[in-house]
């Protein structure tokens, strides 16, 4: 039995230093991805949004990848999210079960498969959390409002709370990519059938819809808040211009009187 490790490493990794340091044999690259034979059996996927993952390789290799790859990494993480799945090496057999996934033999792209899929099944668990805590934070402003009929943030701070919030939805649409397939599932009806039955068996789909519902509820109360924001200031210069106006007519007043 093999193992897919996959685990956040960091917020992103500079694939361009990463690649023309590393001498480890390139299987695949594109402008988001590095697929790597590290030896004989032995893959490391390497993502830009600072996801990477490993197959049949011991906690000492791994370390030693990591310490490789350290140097290019930005922002690193105090949680290290993770995920694992077993695979099953049988002949003739193709079957992702929940509990481990049976190939016919050590395929490279098979492999990768696996390893895309069990990252993005992690960095999916990542947003997760990432708008989980977006929306209990914007639950708590909107139950201010019920009680007090105002906002308890201010118009600053509303500002940067919106700008986060279209950060992470920008980088979530950047860096997960649930409803495309790697190009070489079309030329091969294994790979296609074993890339359906991974996204299946992670949930990615609905765990993906399930983000961006979060992200919707967030920005339409956001929009909310910017609007009852708008309509307060408005009040305020419309109280601004009517006291000015008051004080011109009392001046003009005064001075008839004089």
């Amino acid at each position: 039995m093999y193992k897919v490790l996959a685990y956040q490493v960091s917020n992103t990794i500079n694939l361009k230093e990463t690649k023309s340091q590393l001498d480890w044999r390139l299987l695949f690259q594109d402008s988001d991805e590095l697929f790597y034979e590290f030896t004989s059996n032995q893959f490391v996927y390497i993502f830009q949004y600072g996801m990477m993952s490993f197959f049949n390789m011991n906690t000492e290799e791994i370390d030693q990848a990591l310490g490789k790859l350290r140097p290019y990494c930005t922002g690193d993480l105090t949680e290290k999210l993770s995920e694992d799945v077993s695979v099953v090496i049988q002949k003739d057999t193709l079957k992702v079960e929940f509990n481990k996934i049976i190939l016919p033999d050590i395929n490279a792209e098979m492999i990768r498969l696996v390893m895309l899929n069990a990252s993005q099944s992690v960095a999916l668990t990542r947003y997760s959390e990432i708008t989980e805590t977006l929306l209990v934070e914007t639950n708590e402003h909107t139950k201010y409002l019920e009680r007090k009929g105002k906002l308890d943030i201010s118009g600053n701070k509303l500002k940067r709370f919106i700008g986060k919030v279209l950060n992470i939805k920008n980088k979530i649409s950047e860096n997960l990519y649930i409803f495309d397939s790697p190009e070489i599932v079309w030329e091969d009806e294994q790979l296609n059938k074993l890339n359906l039955d991974l996204k299946q068996t992670f949930d990615l789909k609905d765990r993906y819809h399930l983000i961006h519902d979060r992200i919707d509820i967030i920005k339409e109360n956001l929009e909310l808040f910017k609007d009852i924001m708008d309509h307060k200031e408005s009040s305020k210069l419309e109280w601004i211009i009517i006291i000015l106006i008051l004080v011109e007519v009392i001046d003009m007043f005064i001075l008839k009187l004089i």
